[in-house]
């Protein structure tokens, strides 16, 4: 048996008028609390007073966020700032060219960002625009067609089968009425809707007595006086909820933050250390500004921002191919770091189409299996897909027409010898549909319905009704939808549906969607928790949990069970956080959820296409709309949106973040490595006394070229095969960690040494000129920085064939910038400008042998710790061996 979890229920939400709980009272109560005669509505001065005290029936606008705001936005990052300050400090001390390649590159980086993101957050507009059609109020004793924004408390409303409910209204009178209210509660099947009061503590699926603001008339009529216009409908709240919701920066984000802040405290430090000591040095006021702006600038990696941006964008685009749309850059790497992925039942792990699973036929009934599927037939107004059109009708109706279809039963046949004369259409009363068959007597009466009011119509023994409820209890504890199937002869076609012969009982589900197991392990391979949360019944939430493979599917909380859980003692915290299957779950306790996950440092995703939905995709860290199926609202507050609402999309976008994210570390170590390096070089020269072996601009020429283009094509890289038999990272965890900062460290000395060595050699053995030597250290600089690519592979691939080597991007960016770096030598005003002279071979030879030192270095460093480790496996099994163990 499934375990069901309860708490205390809070209080009943006061609604606009300070009804509490309006659909707990009776009719008449409601009535006199709205000062409104139910056969005469309100005249037209009430209207005009009410309209005047609350305001017009709208959902409240919310006005978009400008392109100018999104373009500012792109400039809020903290690593902007420190090379805005680079660029400000530059031209302040007339440096203009350096300053104007800073600023280009701030207007590159923020020109991407800007049209990669570019989107209004439009959630409230699409909530506004829900329910916006005419509805018929009776005004003055008479019906009339008002605009719905024109609605007030207390007018009456009558609606029909396909009308839009126009305010939240108390049910005065119904028949046969159904609503589809999966846009507010996630119910997959339309609700029955009766005016009798049900309890205060009913939750949302629950207010039968109650019809909502965008909710669907599936079925029959009814009419209602409004309660509730406007912000104060249960669409409102939601509105509100979306508004009051803080989208959370993502973890990439917040990474790139730390990362900039510790940068800015580094350049800060570095600069006033060295420009100190060169003071007291006596070096030239003037020298000292230029010393501090070259190593600002050699500090900064002015390429990082650019290159995550083109990253994310790539990544962006690549996941359009697997039909995911991202609308937001960062979102696509917090993929990478998810560890709980929330979503919904219906459509997502299910197909969203009932199908007949099980009929339990009366056993001493010749052929009552067929003589079920026939009554199931005709008495249904549906109708099967033809010609490519959709099934029409109660997805109930078309699931026994497909059944019956499968067993070979005609319709138009079975029909032909039956014709329908009759039909008593399904109400909430009665809970069945009858139709009488025949144009002689006798007539054929066929009857479905629940199956208590069918057994109870059925002549049965007490002890054959109790044996047949509890099977349909058991039927319907498997999560099935189940239907009584009863028939009788009548020569009277108007006699009324009694003392019938019970057939049996279907059983009707909406199975797993093809995929959704091998989805769900998939998740969990990738160490991501799958939730599913749902505004269905907990039976069926259950049957299809464990049906799709959910751990703990025996055990299913209640949507109630989520208020107050973060207040909650930590061990049942603890509980809900292990829990997978959530049912009734309300838009609240949905953001309660999330919230619950999120302050025990997990990184949430959430998937949904409801209304309902809206505020939990927008507070979730990533949230992932259905497009398809998916409601307007649903979309606008996503941040990504899977166009063929297939969940398995989900896993291959989480290995795309989890690659963009092992992309974006190894180019920070890369770029960071080639500028530690420029640090070093200008720092030990300054504190030795000696001249600046690199000048300010030469520093900005390599991070702006030579380093951008090979940090791009590790960007480009593929990511490792077992990137998804992984578990998620820490959210906690740097971009960079401390074993990469070591690592940056010794690439930094390495390459530093390297530039320094051939700087020595220029000035001493060669005996050239300041300049001269000053072009030897830039050319070592910039080519062994090149090369330094190749240190980038992973630890454990292969030295000559590994992910590097096999990067078509990694060759195109290495032969771009040795072009450049040519050109740049070669042509006159661009070696003024660089203040580059020609070299002689000698020392182009000094320049491309210690560039190779560097990588030849870390190369051989590698293959010794590796036939380290294997000398050691090779011992450590002679060891065990029975021979030479002995």
């Amino acid at each position: 048996m499934s375990t069901f979890h309860s708490s205390a229920r809070s209080a009943a939400r006061p609604q606009g008028l300070g009804i509490e709980a309006s659909w707990s009272r009776s009719v008449a109560e409601v009535a006199e609390a709205l000062h409104v005669d139910l056969g005469a509505g309100l005249d037209a001065d009430e209207v005009t007073r009410r309209a005047r005290q609350w305001g017009e029936n709208r959902i409240a606008p919310r006005k978009p966020k400008s392109l100018l705001q999104i373009w500012l936005d792109q400039f809020r990052s903290v690593l902007v700032a420190l090379l805005a300050a680079a660029m400000v400090a530059a031209a302040a001390v007339g440096q203009g060219i350096e300053a104007l390649a800073i600023l280009g590159v701030l207007l590159v980086n923020a020109a991407i960002g800007f049209f990669m993101e570019r989107q209004a957050v439009r959630s409230l507009e699409a909530l506004r625009r829900l329910g916006t059609a005419d509805a018929t109020a009776l005004r003055g004793g008479r019906p009339q067609r008002v605009p719905a924004p024109q609605l007030v408390p207390g007018d009456v409303v009558r609606v029909e089968g396909g009308d839009v409910v126009a305010a939240d209204l108390r049910l005065t009178e119904s028949s046969r009425l159904e609503v589809d209210e999966a846009m507010l509660t996630g119910e997959s099947l339309p609700r029955a809707k009766r005016p009798d009061p049900v309890s205060p503590e009913a939750d949302l699926s629950e207010r039968t007595s109650m019809l909502f603001k965008g909710t669907v008339v599936a079925r029959g009529s009814g009419a209602g006086v409004v309660v509730a216009t406007g912000m104060h409908t249960e669409l409102g709240t939601i509105s509100k909820m979306v508004e009051e919701t803080e989208e959370p920066s993502t973890p990439l984000e917040r990474r790139l933050a730390r990362l900039a802040h510790g940068l800015m405290a580094l350049t800060l430090v570095i600069a006033a250390l060295i420009g100190t000591g060169a003071l007291f040095s006596g070096s030239s006021p003037l020298l000292v500004i230029q010393t501090s702006i070259a190593l600002a600038v050699a500090t900064v990696p002015e390429g990082l921002p650019i290159i995550a941006t083109i990253t994310l964008a790539r990544g962006m685009l690549r996941l359009v191919g697997h039909q995911a749309l991202v609308q937001r850059l960062a979102a696509i790497e917090t993929l990478g770091s998810t560890s709980i992925l929330c979503t919904d039942k219906t459509g997502t792990l299910t197909e969203n189409r009932l199908r007949v699973q099980d009929i339990l036929p009366h056993e001493g009934i010749p052929e009552a299996r067929h003589r079920c599927l026939e009554v199931g037939l005709l008495c249904n107004n549906a109708s099967l897909p033809h010609d490519g059109e959709p099934a029409v009708g109660d997805p109930l109706e078309v699931a026994l027409l497909a059944a019956a279809r499968d067993a070979g039963i005609e319709r138009e046949g079975l029909l032909a010898r039956w014709p329908r004369v009759r039909e008593v259409a399904f109400d909430a009363e009665s809970r069945r549909m009858v139709t009488v068959h025949g144009h002689a007597a006798p007539h054929r009466l066929a009857v479905k319905g629940a199956p208590e009011a069918i057994l109870d119509a059925c002549d049965l023994d007490a002890a054959s009704r109790s044996e047949w409820a509890q099977r349909a209890e058991a039927m319907a504890t498997r999560g099935l939808r189940v239907l009584g199937m009863a028939e009788a002869r009548r020569d009277d076609p108007k006699a009324p549906a009694e003392h019938l012969q019970l057939l049996g009982l279907v059983g009707m589900w909406d199975p797993p969607s093809p995929g959704a197991s091998s989805t769900v392990r998939a998740f969990r391979t990738a160490g991501v928790q799958v939730v599913m949360v749902t505004g269905d019944h907990p039976a069926t939430a259950r049957h299809v949990a464990t049906a799709v493979g959910l751990p703990n599917a025996e055990t299913v909380w209640l949507g109630r069970d989520l208020e107050s859980a973060r207040s909650a003692p930590l061990e049942r915290q603890e509980n809900l956080r292990k829990g997978c299957v959530f049912a009734r779950v309300s838009p609240k306790q949905k953001l309660e959820l999330i919230a619950l996950h999120q302050s025990a440092g997990s990184v949430v995703a959430m998937t949904g296409d409801g209304v309902n939905d809206a505020p939990a995709l927008k507070r979730a860290d990533i949230g992932v709309a259905m497009g398809g199926r998916g409601s307007e609202a649903a979309r606008e507050a996503s941040d990504m949106v899977l166009r063929d609402d297939n969940l398995a999309t989900i896993v291959t976008a989480i290995g795309e973040g989890r690659t963009i994210f092992a992309n974006i570390r190894g180019f920070a170590v890369y770029l960071l490595s080639c500028n530690l390096s420029e640090v070093l070089v200008v720092s030990l020269a300054v504190a030795s006394g000696g001249p600046l072996p690199l000048l300010p601009l030469q520093i900005l020429f390599l991070n702006l070229v030579t380093d951008v283009f090979p940090a791009l094509a590790l960007g480009m890289g593929q990511g490792a095969p077992d990137r998804l038999r992984r578990p998620p990272r820490d959210p906690k965890e740097a971009v960079l960690a401390r074993r990469h900062w070591v690592t940056i460290g010794v690439y930094g000395l390495l390459l530093a040494g390297a530039v320094l060595a051939a700087f020595g050699l220029a000035l001493g053995p060669l005996d050239l000129e300041a300049r001269g030597a000053v072009t030897v250290s830039f050319l070592t600089l910039a080519t062994s920085q090149l090369v330094h690519v190749f240190n980038m592979r992973r630890r454990t691939s292969g030295m000559l064939v590994n992910e590097i080597t096999q990067n078509p991007w990694v060759w195109g960016a290495l032969g771009l910038c040795v072009a450049i770096l040519a050109a740049a030598a070669a042509i006159p005003a661009a070696a003024r400008l660089l203040a580059l002279e020609r070299l002689s071979p000698t020392a182009w030879l000094v320049v491309l042998s210690l560039s190779l030192a560097p990588v030849v270095v870390v190369q051989t460093a590698d293959a010794l710790r590796r036939a380290w480790r294997w000398l050691r496996r090779r011992r450590a099994a002679g060891s065990d061996s029975p021979i030479e163990g002995t």
